[in-house]
């Protein structure tokens, strides 16, 4: 069922299933298979993650898909050495970077507040937290997305940003934050999984 805004939204506890795909069973793919990433998939991927929250409704985040082999190349000279094989295989892989200008999109965005367009513009390093805060929180929702559509996501930090921003944004306009390798898992994908915190070390209740 599809919802737009009219239709009642009524909250319920994802499946099973659906928790393993997102997060239990999911995994980071270090190597990928030669089935391709459509124009479609990767569209439906923001179509997922665009609905996700960000503050004041900013969505600063912007996505270029890099896919062709003359864009692999220009990527992968700025790319860390470990990361370079798992980064070559992938169909896809997706340069995420924060809108520095994302608050010419307030009175769209927010109509109810596009006061704050003002306060954003002047104030540039107030802009450069808020933008690249919610910018992160998007990451994290689109990878759940390409989750969700059936691929796997292998996130990295491990490229030089401002080598990426000079080859792909000359303009300067968008800052590069993550680099995500996107596609269908290859020959031995898996590392061994690496285990998470118990509660002890995480939880507080008050």
């Amino acid at each position: 069922m599809s919802l737009d805004s009219s239709t009642p939204f009524t909250a319920q506890q994802l499946d099973e299933v659906g928790r393993e795909l997102l997060f239990t069973g999911a995994r980071t793919a270090n190597a990928f298979s030669n089935e391709p990433v459509t124009d479609d998939e990767l569209a439906a991927i923001w179509d997922l993650a665009k609905w996700a929250p960000t503050g004041g409704n900013s969505s600063p985040l912007r996505i270029l898909f890099v896919r062709t082999e003359e864009g692999k190349a220009r990527l992968l000279e700025h790319i860390a050495d470990g990361n370079k094989d798992k980064t070559a295989s992938a169909p896809v892989v997706a340069v995420l970077a924060v809108d520095t200008q994302f608050h010419e999109h307030i009175p769209t965005l927010a109509p109810h507040a596009a006061e704050m367009q003002e306060p954003c513009a002047s104030d540039e390093a107030a802009a450069d937290a808020t933008s690249r805060f919610n910018a992160t929180l998007q990451a994290g929702y689109l990878i759940l997305a390409i989750r969700a559509q059936g691929l796997t996501a292998g996130p990295m930090a491990g490229f030089d940003g401002a080598g990426v921003d000079n080859e792909f944004f000359a303009d300067g306009r968008f800052k590069s934050i993550l680099v995500v390798n996107i596609g269908h898992p290859g020959e031995n994908p898996w590392y061994d999984r690496l285990p998470r915190l118990p509660h002890a070390d995480v939880l507080r209740w008050a």
